[in-house]
């Protein structure tokens, strides 16, 4: 029987998966969200809060609303960064709020079979799948070497077609010859051997970022790891929670954790800051699964975010000079998700030659977002445009980050700006001053 305070005929939460309500009602309204929301601070509506998108789904969960167009347009346009949960003194573990309601959200989206179809290949037939992954990407790269990238910016044909095309295309980043493969390879450590780890691969960036792979590779043999690169390792799934796709999402998982834990290893390495939350959530995320929930606590305890595995061992501090004006941008799912915000301040800092200016809006989203630069392309830009704008301020000629939608999204801001700008990982310069030390 309805509810006599809830509307007969709505779309309302239902099934597993649906928001906790003892997560839901934590948030008491506070405000305290607000500063902290890239889109509240774009926007000024209530609406593209965190406290005014926890408000629709209490609404939806008391029957009040339906899972409506508009109501799914404001949980959309959350780019799901997780600077809320910082600012929050009540707790409310939003991350968990708004994956739980995009996979409501998904199962009554009303799409066309096209984009329906469009959807269904990429998250379910591309990504999990590096094969196939690295056919689209070595795609992307022979029309890069080809000269048929220049030609069709040349020709302007990209501008007939509707939406934001020309744009994007003009964002795709120059991608490297090389690739970084998880083949089961050993790495041994340098010196004494101090731990044995295991790498994630993952999905993108061994094929956007292979050369940067191999310095990950080279830091931690630098510091005493042995590293296995594990056969048989899976796409992380975070791209498919983002847009609610929790069952393949959980398959992923699954495949992880029974490739890496048979490994012995002490740790288990993510040197992309949206892998390592994905993963260090394994355990939320497979906790009705009687076979796999007691694993996946397991697993979850294991997975290392690199700066902070680093700092931990503790890292041997580096003796190359580089003469370079860095400032930091706190990548969203390692200081929000992960909490890890000190450790890749403390590596540049020990870099010497190195002048580290913190960035006044650090810890503020880029705008990158997994998908949301594709599916929320004129909001991402805008979030951008605020971010370079502090960046220009700090003079800094270096960019360091810890993600690799991060690291896209801020290359084509400084582009965007025609900034001389570097965007390097915080890796990527730790091994640079490595491999300038003097030879003894």
């Amino acid at each position: 029987m309805t509810s006599p305070s809830k509307r007969p005929g709505l779309e309302l939460f239902s099934g597993p998966d649906a928001p906790s309500e003892s997560d839901l009602y934590k948030c008491v309204h506070c405000g305290f969200c607000l500063e902290a929301c890239p889109t509240y601070l774009e926007t000024g509506l209530e609406a593209e809060s965190p406290r005014g998108r926890i408000a629709l789904m209490k609404a939806v969960n008391e029957g009040r609303i339906g899972i409506t167009d508009t109501v799914v347009r404001h949980w959309d346009l959350c780019i799901q960064c997780r600077a809320c949960e910082i600012a929050c003194p009540s707790g409310v573990p939003y991350g968990r709020l708004i994956e739980a309601t995009m996979q409501q959200v998904k199962e009554r989206r009303k799409v066309g079979l096209l984009a329906r179809l469009a959807s269904d290949i990429a998250l379910k037939q591309v990504f999990p799948h590096q094969g196939r992954l690295a056919m689209l990407v070595g795609g992307m790269r022979m029309y890069q070497l080809s000269g048929l990238q220049k030609m069709v910016r040349k020709s302007g044909v990209l501008k007939l077609f509707p939406g934001d095309l020309a744009e994007m295309e003009s964002s795709l980043p120059v991608l490297p010859r090389s690739v970084f493969k998880a083949r089961g390879q050993v790495i041994p450590a340098q010196g004494e051997k101090r731990a044995r780890v295991a790498l994630l691969s993952g999905c993108v960036m061994p094929l956007v970022n292979g050369p940067e792979m191999n310095a990950v590779v080279r830091v931690l043999s630098r510091n005493g790891c042995e590293v296995v690169v594990t056969r048989g390792q899976v796409c992380c799934g975070a791209v498919n929670t983002h847009v609610g796709d929790l069952e393949t999402a959980r398959d992923l998982a699954k495949r992880n954790i029974d490739v890496f834990m048979a490994g012995g290893v002490d740790a288990v390495i993510v040197a992309s800051a949206g892998c390592g939350s994905r993963m260090k959530e394994y355990d939320h995320l497979l906790r009705q699964d009687d076979q796999y929930a007691e694993k996946a606590i397991q697993f979850s305890e294991k997975v290392k975010d690199i700066h902070e595995f680093l700092v931990d061992l503790p890292f041997e501090e580096p003796g190359g000079h580089l003469d370079y004006r860095v400032t930091y941008q706190d990548s969203c799912h390692l200081s929000n998700g992960q909490r890890v915000t000190a450790q890749p301040r403390i590596l540049l800092r020990s870099i010497p030659g190195i002048e580290f200016v913190e960035l006044s809006n650090a810890n503020m989203c880029c705008g990158a977002g997994g998908t949301y630069t594709v599916t929320e392309r004129d909001f991402s830009l805008r979030v951008l445009d605020t971010k370079m704008n502090a960046v220009k301020e700090t003079g800094a000629d270096v960019i360091a980050t810890a993600n690799p939608g991060c690291l896209l999204q801020l290359q084509y801001g400084a582009q965007r700006e025609g900034l001389d700008l570097k965007i390097r990982y915080v890796t990527d310069l730790l091994d640079e001053s490595y491999r300038l030390e003097p030879k003894v």
